[in-house]
Formats: C-alpha cells, sequence, structure tokens
C-alpha cells in the first residue's frame, strides 16, 4: 500500500510537471488553431537556459528557474512576431513542417553550443534526498514539482476564469470573430498568451532536468507527451490540461513501476481509449 502510495505521488508531480511544460499550448492551439510543435524547442530552451545562467553567470537555481521563464518568453515573442504570424490561418501541414524544421534547427544549435551529452543538473542541496512525510518517504525534488505544479495551475485558472485579461483570451478562443468585434485585439492578446505560455513551457523544461535530463533530443523526447496532454485534455482549456497531464503522469510512472516490459506504452492505451470517447478532449469541444 506504501508502495502504491509513493507512486501515485511521483505520477501526480510528474503530472504536474507536464502540465506546465503543455498548458501554453493548449491556450495557444485554442485560441489561433496554430500547431505549434516547436512548443517542445521553447521547453528545452528553458532548460539550456538554466544551465547557462548557473555555470557562466553563477545564478543560483531558483533565480535561474525565474530568469528561465523569462528568456524562453521573450524568445518565443521574437519568433512569433518575426515568423509564425505569418502562417496563421494557412493548412496545418505548412505549420506542422515549420516548427518541426524548427524543433531539428534547435537540436544542432544546441549540439554546436553545448555539445551532444546530457548536461549536470545544477540542483541545490535543500531539493536532494528525501522528506519524510508520515510513513512515506517521498523524494524532495518531486515535492518541489508538486508544490509549483499547483502554484501555477491556480494562478492559471484563476487568472483565466477571474481576471479582465482572462475574459479577453477565452473571448478570442470561443471566437475570435466576434471578439475582434467587440473591440478585442487579439493579435496582442495572442502575442502576450504565447509569451507567457512558452515561457511556461521554458519553465517545466528547466525543472524538468533533475528527472528527465537535458540534452539536444529533448525536444524529440517530449514532444509526443505534450501531443498527448493536449489532445487528451483539449485545446484551450486549463482545467482539461491539468487532469490529462496527471493521468497521463501517473499512467507513466505507474506502467514502469509495474510492468517495465511494458509500462511505456501503457498511456498510449489509456489515450487511444479516452479519446475514442471523447474525441475532442475529456474538456474540449467540437469546433
Amino acid at each position: 500500500m506504501f508502495d502504491a502510495a509513493v507512486v501515485l505521488f511521483n505520477g501526480v508531480s510528474y503530472g504536474m510537471l507536464l502540465f506546465v511544460m503543455t498548458v501554453g499550448l493548449s491556450v495557444t492551439m485554442g485560441m489561433m488553431r496554430f500547431v505549434n510543435l516547436a512548443h517542445a524547442t521553447f521547453a528545452m530552451v528553458g532548460g539550456y537556459a538554466l544551465i547557462s545562467f548557473f555555470y557562466w553567470l553563477g545564478i543560483p537555481f531558483v533565480p535561474g528557474l525565474v530568469l528561465a521563464f523569462l528568456v524562453t518568453g521573450l524568445i518565443s515573442a521574437a519568433l512569433e512576431a518575426v515568423l509564425f504570424r505569418w502562417f496563421y490561418g494557412t493548412d496545418d501541414l505548412p505549420q506542422v513542417l515549420l516548427t518541426l524544421g524548427i524543433i531539428f534547427m534547435s537540436i544542432a544549435v544546441a549540439s554546436f553550443f553545448w555539445g551532444p551529452s546530457f548536461q549536470p543538473v545544477p540542483v541545490p542541496a535543500w531539493l536532494n534526498g528525501r522528506l519524510h512525510v508520515g510513513a512515506f518517504d517521498l523524494e524532495r525534488y518531486r515535492v518541489f514539482l508538486f508544490v509549483v505544479g499547483v502554484a501555477i495551475a491556480i494562478v492559471m485558472i484563476v487568472g483565466l476564469e477571474y481576471t479582465r485579461l482572462g475574459a479577453m483570451v477565452r473571448a478570442c478562443v470561443d471566437n475570435r470573430r466576434a471578439a475582434t468585434g467587440s473591440g478585442l485585439n487579439p493579435a496582442l492578446i495572442f502575442a502576450v498568451t504565447f509569451a507567457v505560455g512558452s515561457g511556461l513551457a521554458g519553465l517545466g523544461g528547466a525543472m524538468s532536468i533533475g528527472l528527465l535530463g537535458l540534452d539536444p533530443n529533448f525536444p524529440l523526447r517530449i514532444l509526443v507527451y505534450v501531443l498527448i496532454v493536449v489532445s487528451l485534455g483539449g485545446m484551450g482549456t486549463i482545467s482539461g490540461t491539468l487532469i490529462a497531464a496527471i493521468l497521463i503522469g501517473i499512467a507513466d510512472v505507474a506502467g514502469k513501476y509495474y510492468v517495465p516490459s511494458v509500462g511505456g506504452n501503457f498511456m498510449y492505451v489509456i489515450t487511444v481509449v479516452l479519446l475514442l470517447f471523447r474525441p475532442h478532449g475529456l474538456l474540449g469541444r467540437a469546433t
């Protein structure tokens, strides 16, 4: 029973990490219907930003996470303004080819500047080891991931549901044409949302180093997880993305723990079964 509880917690904490990395893509795809596979690249950018800040500038881990969020958001905003916005409204194929090409270009750039090997993780001592909680021994780093993920989920849900900016974002997600007719500027709103969502991907990528490791192939390793969570949760819904991320996190961790020979495929079975009954995602709507 204790093992099951620890596995459950590990799965939930992993799911919270997936949520941080994917929630921005869910919202922006729901708003602009832009298939941005390069979202996985932004996660890698955050990871290498954290590594660079630590080893080149001596910036500690937690401030480095904040800077990774900011730097990734700025880089994504520049790409959105210079490149991505010219592909809004096009077919899915050009969008897929464009963003997939960015992934492979980013892999080459990362290999050139940081090398092809895994990077060491600058995790502070207070995040190493285990934390005794009652009868359970939990990894401190997973507890950290859980706490940060919960905090971000609360901020995102409250921000989207109870603030003026959230109302404008929801209006653009629900009906962009009607939002434009009401005097809103969907392009500006999307640019801000895109930067924040990509920044969160960078934050998630930076936090994932201690769990998943970081190398130039990182975008390809997490791309499937990102797409599964977004598809399963439903585009444009934060709550659906959160539920889907936790389900996938639990399925992946539990499957690998209890049936290691096939555990990595368990999440695919769950995804297929759920999408058969909810083709638009758990909380998604037909468009």
